[in-house]
């Protein structure tokens, strides 16, 4: 089973780092609370959405609709839900990371409250994605749309927050080589995927689909990271996170949800190393100066650099500088200067001999930042 760590033995704090891949048994507040400050680096939040329901709900052959009527969902008021959303997401902006990201899902009922809340605390919102419904519940009153979407909000933690993690190359290139768009098509969560218990009947109501957080945790996070899920339930964001290489941690406070959470993730099979390696493009790796190749010795004072048809050639300086003829600058102005452009990439135009061929300056980053990996 996966590991559960009731609240008192959390704020007893006996190892620091024992809350991580661990399902913490107790009050949301009280357990992020608990929580080091700045300690994860991304939040997926499933809070109750308050779906106000006036009563029984039924199909038009009179049968019974398994709706959300837990206790965890009723508030009595407006005033008390926003009190409450704005108590849990204070407590998650302090362990969240500076350049972390929080997730928020809900529907009509809730999601404009929270994301009001949300900027009044100072969180940036990034995107509101939609989760579209392949196969929604019916409105079976007739006296509406049928709600075919639940909306997830993006945040950073504050405006200033640039270094988030967002694997853009990655969701493109799995999107056919085209920009991943925030309305996302998924069904809800059925079949042998939905968790029930002896009797048959569902374990949580509001079960998410493992694809909808296997996206989100593609897009926002790296191996190695932790994700938090203050309203833990039936632990979707735990199994994937620990399919997907990453760490979780989530808060949970009813006994059975906690339960079936934990046998869950134990039954999960890690993916190895080569199936996680996120791809990334040129913004998203290490920047490597031209006088870095000098230091390392890739590159020596007075040695010539050519373009790729030998028609112009500069010589490098010892302080990482080009000259031709009686001009001087960076790789980039002295290559755009010689061919009479205003611009030039001079990693791919300035080349190098390497005794045999010419070979594009631009090849010998790849061995620094092979190396920065490797000290990493």
């Amino acid at each position: 089973m996966a590991a559960v760590l009731p609240l008192a033995d959390l704020k007893k704090q006996v190892r620091p780092d024992a809350w991580v891949n661990s399902i913490i048994k107790g009050d949301c507040v009280a357990a992020l609370e608990a929580l080091p400050d700045h300690s994860v680096d991304v939040i997926f939040a499933d809070p109750p959405y308050n779906l106000q329901l006036g009563g029984t709900l039924h199909r038009p052959d009179h049968s019974v609709v398994d709706a959300v009527d837990d206790a965890w969902d009723q508030f009595a008021s407006f005033e008390m839900y926003d009190a409450f959303t704005r108590a849990w997401l204070l407590a998650c902006r302090r362990v969240l990371k500076p350049n972390g990201t929080i997730w928020v899902i809900g529907s009509y009922h809730n999601i404009f409250r929270v994301g009001s809340i949300m900027q009044d605390l100072n969180f940036w919102l990034l995107n509101d994605v939609i989760w579209r419904k392949v196969n929604p519940m019916p409105n079976f009153k007739g006296r509406r749309f049928q709600n075919a979407h639940e909306t997830m909000i993006w945040a950073s933690r504050d405006a200033k927050a640039k270094a988030y993690t967002f694997n853009y190359d990655a969701l493109k290139a799995s999107n056919d080589d085209v920009q991943m768009r925030s309305d996302w098509l998924f069904p809800i969560c059925s079949g042998g995927e939905r968790l029930k218990g002896d009797d048959g009947k569902k374990v949580h109501p509001t079960q998410k689909p493992e694809a909808l957080l296997a996206r989100v945790i593609m897009a926002s996070t790296r191996p190695g990271d932790i994700i938090l899920d203050p309203f833990f339930g039936s632990g979707t964001t735990g199994a994937v996170a620990k399919r997907l290489g990453r760490n979780f941690v989530g808060i949970e406070r009813e006994q059975d949800y906690i339960d079936a959470a934990s046998a869950r993730i134990e039954a999960v099979e890690p993916l190895g190393k080569a199936e996680l390696t996120v791809m990334t493009g040129k913004k998203a790796e290490p920047r490597v100066a031209f006088n870095v190749l000098v230091e390392a010795g890739l590159l020596k004072p007075g040695q010539v650099l050519t373009d790729a048809r030998r028609r112009y050639s500069a010589i490098i300086r010892a302080d990482g500088t080009l000259s031709s003829g009686g001009d001087a600058g960076s790789i980039h102005r002295l290559g755009a200067k010689v061919q009479g452009f205003d611009a030039c990439n001079g990693w791919t135009f300035w080349h190098f001999d390497d005794g045999q061929t010419l070979r594009p300056i631009d090849e010998l980053r790849v061995v620094i930042r092979n190396d920065l990996a490797k000290v990493g």
